[in-house]
């Protein structure tokens, strides 16, 4: 496919522009941005057309309160009930009247009595009264329906359960000659309402009333000035500048030409991506050239657009649920924090096409997506993911207080709940974590969160080289410990250049024996001819390149261990073999590392980092001007051999490189400093 590396590339392109502008909505986009509160800039805005102005949701919710209030709640009158519970009331004085031991000769009196009383309180009725229309009063507008013929009252006139028997209880309590707490037992027990809530009926009329309600109120008429440049635009200008946006949007979509839509949506996109490329030309050549990461760069700009048009279509209640600043955080840490600020911007600029409020859109999500960027510039830590979203949530919230004080002026008007789409989004955003996981694995991607992995020490190969060849191991750290503080200073990835010098000599743990920082005054070289010794160390370099591969190190990791030795000699035994067979024929490359050399920043550091660290074991009284001149001599010998011609590595940097080592040196072997 490499043949084929350009066309695949636009055929990427393409399908990315495609996937994008066939999922966003097809409708014309108006011209204004609307900001409550803010001076109108603009032009005079003249109305090209009638249209209604739309009431505002708060408008909207008093008027449908106010319509509610006027419905009354309905009542079905049950008049069986009251005979049925009279009848009820004589069988259960004939069934006590034995057991209760009074006078046969008020048996009538009694029975008398207590219909008298049901057949008034069912005459007035007895209801349940409904708590949801008691928020104002006790007691409140009822309508009766008795066999379809509506009466209005109130339930102040009619009676509850424990009303009516309040009142038996008075009523009784005047007659002397009965027994009260009898009569009033009986009596308690045939009290039922008769007067029946019709929830289904009140709804419905309920539902009639809001759906007759006007979401309009006044008209602008054709020619008539919504707003006057230089002024401001107050609540009253917006609902209109609101009413005349639904118009454009609604005319546009009736006499609108989709097909231009659709080609300057073409247009926009294409723009956007083609940028995006330009970038990569430019400045990350070697993304550039990589189709695999170009899929994922594209992948992932899609994937945002593509879930902003979902959201659009679904009607989202907020479009700032959006995890937008996902986007930036994966492209940071899988690539480089330039390319991360570039992608966010291209995908903002095409977003706010589509969003309500484009400028303040923009100043949310661009805000958010640089502080996203900055937060984790370094990734040294786990928890920074969490650090990260606590500051993300901080800049929102100060853009959302900013921004409600421009529109609003008062603080007592702020919606608060309107922050709760930039708390889920922040929440959502932490999904970046898996997802960079994932891209990894899919696309053979190296991240940050990887290197810090593989840095750590007790790690499957790193625990196995300090068991097997300590010196070596203790050879590793040192090299890391120099090589990142230098690249750190003259700029590069310094998790990665630590990474690579860990594992740089794990190839050694073969024949630890064989190199002299495992060895404990036995050395195994003395019985073996020079050009085998040779291959012996040489060996370590394709060795540690096996073990690293079945231990599934990412390649970015390997090309350390390919290029720590470049293809310089293993001069040691190349002029000993000179000095003790000048007379034989020395083919040069059975002495020589197969390379390649070092073809990045850190890996040229890496070689003069392990090359220093070495020969600095050899001296027998370490000092300032023996360190120093050792350091000298092993950059000029590196650069004498070309060594470093294609690490991209400047003169003045390497100046850095030996004062770093120098120091570092020096405070290694506690070199004290003349002063």
């Amino acid at each position: 496919m490499r043949k084929y590396s350009l066309n695949v590339k636009f055929l990427m392109m393409l399908a990315s522009i495609c996937v994008i502008v066939f999922t966003l909505p097809k409708q014309a986009k108006f011209s204004y941005d609307i900001e409550k509160g803010r001076i109108w800039n603009q032009k005079e805005l003249v109305s090209p057309y009638n249209f209604a102005i739309v009431k505002t949701q708060q408008e909207i919710e008093n008027d449908e309160k106010a319509a509610l209030a006027s419905v009354t709640p309905i009542y079905q009158l049950d008049d069986n009930i009251g005979d049925r519970e009279r009848d009820g009331f004589k069988n259960d004085l004939e069934t006590k009247w034995h057991s209760a031991g009074l006078n046969d000769k008020q048996k009538a009196e009694y029975e008398q009595t207590g219909e008298n009383l049901l057949k008034e309180i069912y005459g007035k009725g007895i209801l349940n009264l409904i708590p949801k229309y008691q928020q104002n009063a006790e007691n409140y507008p009822i309508t009766i329906l008795d066999k379809n013929i509506a009466t209005d009252k109130n339930t102040a006139d009619l009676y509850t359960k424990e009303e009516a028997l309040t009142y038996c209880d008075q009523v009784l309590s005047q007659q002397k000659d009965l027994e009260k707490a009898f009569l009033l037992d009986l009596i308690s027990n045939r009290l039922r309402p008769n007067l029946n809530y019709d929830n289904k009926l009140t709804s419905r009329l309920e539902k009639d009333v809001v759906d007759g309600l006007s979401t309009t109120r006044g008209m602008v008429q054709k020619g008539d000035i919504i707003v006057n440049k230089g002024s401001v635009v107050s609540d009253e200008v917006y609902q209109k500048l609101q009413s005349y946006k639904k118009a454009f949007e609604d005319n546009a979509r009736i006499t609108g030409d989709p097909r231009l839509v659709l080609l300057g949506q073409f247009l926009l996109v294409a723009i956007a991506i083609t940028l995006l490329m330009v970038f990569l030309y430019l400045f990350r050549k070697d993304i550039y050239k990589d189709n695999r990461l170009v899929s994922l760069i594209l992948l992932v700009v899609t994937a945002m657009l593509f879930t902003l048009s979902m959201a659009i279509k679904l009607q989202l209640p907020n479009l700032y649920y959006i995890p937008y600043c996902i986007v930036p955080i994966i492209i940071r840490i899988l690539f480089d924090t330039r390319l991360a600020l570039n992608i966010h911007l291209l995908v903002v600029l095409i977003a706010g096409f589509f969003v309500p409020n484009s400028f303040e859109f923009a100043y949310f999500e661009l805000t958010a997506g640089m502080v996203s960027i900055y937060s984790i510039k370094n990734l040294i830590r786990r928890e920074q993911f969490l650090i990260s979203a606590v500051i993300i949530t901080f800049t929102y919230f100060a853009s959302f207080i900013g921004i409600s004080f421009i529109k609003e002026g008062s603080l007592r008007s702020i919606d608060w709940m309107d922050f709760l789409p930039f708390v889920v989004s922040v929440l959502l955003t932490l999904l970046a974590y898996p997802l960079i996981y994932i891209f990894e694995k899919v696309f053979a991607i190296t991240s940050d969160i990887t290197l810090i992995e593989l840095t750590n020490t007790n790690a499957p190969l790193l625990r196995e080289m300090a068991f097997s060849a300590p010196g070596t191991f203790q050879h590793s750290l040192q090299v890391a410990n120099l090589a990142e503080n230098a690249i750190y200073t003259i700029g590069g990835n310094a998790l990665l250049v630590r990474a690579g010098a860990l594992y740089h000599d794990i190839g050694k743990m073969e024949n630890p024996l064989y190199f002299i920082e495992n060895q404990s005054g036995f050395n195994p070289h003395d019985k073996l001819p020079y050009q085998e010794s040779a291959q012996i160390i040489i060996r370590h370099v394709r060795k540690g390149i096996e073990m690293a591969q079945k231990a599934n190190l990412p390649d970015i990791v390997i090309d350390f261990i390919r290029t720590h030795h470049g293809d310089t000699r293993v001069d040691y035994f190349y002029h000993s073999f000179l000095k003790n067979f000048p007379e034989k024929f020395v083919d040069e490359n059975t002495f020589r590392y197969p390379g390649p050399i070092p073809f990045t920043k850190e890996g040229g550091v890496l070689m003069l980092a392990d090359s220093v660290e070495a020969a600095s074991r050899s001296l027998k009284e370490p000092d300032e001007k023996s360190i120093g001149d050792l350091i000298d001599r092993i950059v000029k010998y590196k650069l004498d051999q070309n060594q470093l011609k294609d690490s991209n590595i400047t003169l003045k940097e390497l100046e850095t490189i030996k004062t770093i080592f120098k120091r570092m040196l020096m405070s290694i072997y506690h070199v004290r400093i003349d002063y």
